[in-house]
C-alpha cells in the first residue's frame, strides 16, 4: 500500500520543480543518463544523501555518467544538481514531513520520520551553545516564578516545561492564550522568568507579550530559530535551528528537538539546587505512586 493511493485530504498539487524537469527530460537523455534520471524518479528522498560514487552504483553507471547527467539538467556538477534537488522535494507531500513523499508505501514512513528526527536532534546537540545553556540553567535555578509561553504548536512545548520546572519547587505556571500571556507579564518582576517557544519567533503575540513582560522587569529565556525577531529580545536565547519549514510543514522535527532542550534543563537545574530539588522529587514521585496497578513479579 503506498501513500498515493491514500492522498493527503484537500491537497492535489501536480508534480513541480526540478523532480518534473527530470522526468521530462528522460526522454532527451542517454541511456545510461536516463538510468540515473529512473532512479531519482523512483527514490528521489534516498539520493539527497547519497555521495557521487554510491549514487553511480546505485544506478549502475560511472560517476562521469552522474556528472554528464547533472550537465544535461543545466547544472555546472553533481553537487549542485543535488543541492537544488534536495531543494526541490519540499514539494513532496506539503504539510505533513519533509522526507515523505507520495511514492513512497506506508513500511517507508516509520524508518523516515526515525531518521529525519534522529538527524536533527543530533545536528540540534551539535550546534548548542554550552554558555547558553549554563546561563539559561542558572536563570531558572535562581527564580522567584516561571511563566512558560508558547501558542499554536508551541503552545504544547510551553505546556511540557511547565509539567517538568514546577517540580523545582518554583511557583510555574503556563499561558497559551496570547491575551492571558499579555495580562500575566505585566505583572511580573525581575525575580521571574519567562521561558519562551516558537518555532520561528516572528509571531506577533509572542513578541508582544515577551517585551511586555521585559518591560515589568523579567528575565526571558527564548527558544526558537536563529536571527529570529523573538531571540533579539531574550536574556538568553536557545537556538533550536533544525531544517523545517514551518510555512510548508507541520512542525514535527524541530517540536522534538524542543522538547529534548526542556528535559535537559529540568535535569540541569535539579542538579544545580542540589539535595533539596532531589528530596522535592522524591516527594512528587512518591505521592503517585499509590495511584498505580502494581506490576508483575521481575517488571519494573
Amino acid at each position: 500500500m503506498s501513500l498515493k493511493s491514500h492522498p493527503v485530504p484537500a491537497i492535489d498539487h501536480p508534480e513541480k520543480g526540478l523532480l518534473a524537469r527530470v522526468r521530462n527530460a528522460t526522454t532527451e537523455l542517454s541511456r545510461a543518463e536516463r538510468q540515473v534520471a529512473e532512479f531519482l524518479l523512483k527514490k528521489p528522498h534516498d539520493c539527497v544523501s547519497m555521495p557521487i560514487r554510491e549514487l553511480a552504483v546505485a544506478c549502475h553507471v560511472s560517476e562521469p555518467t552522474v556528472v554528464r547527467f547533472s550537465l544535461s539538467m543545466g547544472f555546472n556538477g553533481f553537487k549542485a544538481f543535488k543541492l537544488a534537488f534536495a531543494k526541490s522535494l519540499a514539494t513532496g507531500i506539503p504539510y505533513l514531513h519533509l522526507d515523505v513523499n507520495q511514492a513512497d508505501s506506508v513500511r517507508d514512513v516509520l524508518p523516515k520520520v526515525f531518521d529525519r528526527t534522529i538527524a536533527a536532534l543530533m545536528e540540534a546537540r551539535n550546534h548548542a551553545n554550552a554558555s547558553a545553556f549554563e546561563a539559561a540553567v542558572k536563570m531558572l535555578a535562581g527564580a522567584k516564578r516561571i511563566e512558560c509561553y508558547g501558542l499554536g504548536y508551541s503552545g504544547a512545548l510551553a505546556i511540557d516545561a511547565q509539567l517538568k520546572f514546577f517540580r523545582f519547587g518554583i511557583p510555574t505556571t503556563v499561558f497559551c492564550d496570547a491575551h492571558l500571556q499579555a495580562q500575566s507579564a505585566s505583572l511580573l518582576n525581575r525575580d521571574c522568568v519567562v521561558v519562551a517557544f516558537s518555532r520561528t519567533g516572528r509571531t506577533r503575540d509572542i513578541l508582544r507579550n515577551v517585551q511586555l513582560a521585559k518591560n515589568a522587569g523579567a528575565r526571558v529565556i527564548v527558544l526558537c530559530a536563529s536571527h529570529a525577531p523573538l531571540a533579539e529580545l531574550a536574556d538568553v536565547h536557545l537556538s533550536v535551528d533544525v531544517e523545517e519549514d514551518p510555512d510548508i510543514y507541520t512542525p514535527m522535527t524541530s517540536r522534538l528537538a524542543h522538547l529534548t532542550y526542556i528535559d535537559a534543563l529540568a535535569v540541569a537545574v535539579t542538579l544545580v539546587r542540589g539535595p533539596e530539588a532531589i528530596r522535592l522529587l522524591e516527594r512528587a514521585k512518591a505521592s503517585i505512586s499509590a495511584l498505580r496497578v502494581d506490576a508483575p513479579d521481575g517488571q519494573p
